[in-house]
């Protein structure tokens, strides 16, 4: 006849079902916002955290621990205590200017570059970086797509990860001009940089094959497995459904509309979350999104990603074609059109 199991071991078996990083996230006592999306960077809570020096959140979306959210806020000319860690971490300034110092090794030479809103960088990997606000009447708001979880969970040692004294030189070696270089076009939407002063002006290039009129580029950014993405689509349309790996970071540049959610064989329960300039949507593994432009301008939005999505996604990735869509997804977009006073520029796909 079988014993049931002691609190001890039921309390052992809890214990090992929480992974290492969520243990090490709980440990940094600031908001941890979950779900599939976050209404506004701009003005999302945050609360003093010990490890920097300022006030953050944690953004953990999607229910997956490939990369995480990290939104840090530096007070009126404020800093940010010294950072180091062996996990990469790519960043977008959501508000305010300042500058990031940068060094591979203690007392060695420093670098240092000046950001305003808008603009992507990464610290290259395991180096020291410390922030400076350079605003003294506004706070900055950087949000930083790291693989946190997925390094703290193989490695199952922060002290490790946060105190690896190796330098990864093949990464960065001190380069004169590692954040100045203007990077290299390297095909058609493929873009390698260390350093994009502002985004929302960079030029993108032609990309149909999402629909919306759409245009775009990816980018290589710091020598990272990390990628960042920019998509814009216009007004009265709206991008092709498609499903892929989580770990998507899509943050609204510009531009109002909505997105949907929903899982194979789920498509009555569509999700709907209507954005702005600010929020960040994140759909689950294998979870088919659709992004509407819903505003009188094109939207423009900004994926960050541990990898390729599409890649990792083999078996997973797929894109629904205009003529293969469910008709209820015409009709929603062309009464939030009209709740909205904007035009639909498409034409009702005839469904095969």
């Amino acid at each position: 006849m079988q014993q049931p199991a002691d609190d001890n071991v039921l309390e052992r078996r809890r214990r090992q079902n929480v992974s290492s990083y969520k243990r090490w996230q709980q440990g940094e006592d600031i908001p941890i916002y979950r779900g599939s999306y976050v209404g506004d960077l701009h003005t999302l809570e945050v609360a003093p955290w010990f490890r920097t020096g300022q006030k953050g959140a944690f953004v953990n979306l999607a229910a997956q621990e490939i990369d995480d959210g990290q939104l840090n806020e530096i007070a009126p000319g404020g800093e940010t205590k010294i950072q180091r860690h062996l996990f990469e971490s790519l960043i977008y300034v959501v508000d305010g200017r300042g500058a990031t110092t940068i060094w591979q090794t203690e007392g060695g030479p420093k670098q240092t570059v000046e950001w305003q809103r808008g603009s992507l960088f990464s610290p290259p990997l395991n180096c020291f970086y410390q922030h400076f606000n350079l605003d003294g009447s506004a706070p900055a708001r950087l949000y930083a797509a790291t693989t946190a979880p997925t390094a703290i969970n193989f490695v199952r040692d922060t002290e490790f990860v946060f105190n690896c004294p190796y330098e990864f030189k093949s990464r960065y070696a001190g380069e004169e001009n590692f954040f100045s270089d203007p990077g290299e076009h390297l095909a058609r939407t493929e873009w390698r940089t260390n350093f994009i002063a502002d985004l929302r002006t960079f030029e993108l290039d032609p990309y149909p094959e999402r629909g919306g009129g759409g245009v775009n580029m990816h980018f290589e950014v710091a020598n990272n497995a990390s990628r960042a993405h920019i998509s814009q689509f216009q007004p009265g349309t709206y991008k092709k459904g498609h499903r892929h790996a989580a770990g998507a970071h899509v943050i609204v540049l510009e531009g109002v509309g909505y997105s949907l959610l929903w899982n194979e064989g789920e498509e009555k329960e569509r999700q709907k979350i209507d954005w702005k300039d600010g929020a960040v949507v994140s759909p689950g593994h294998g979870e088919f999104h659709q992004h509407f432009n819903t505003g009188p301008e094109p939207a423009k939005y900004l994926a960050l990603t541990f990898g390729n999505v599409v890649v990792v996604a083999e078996g997973v990735e797929h894109q629904i074609e205009y003529e293969e869509e469910d008709p209820e997804i015409f009709d929603l977009y062309a009464s939030e059109c009209a709740k909205h006073g904007a035009e639909v520029k498409m034409k009702r796909p005839a469904r095969v």
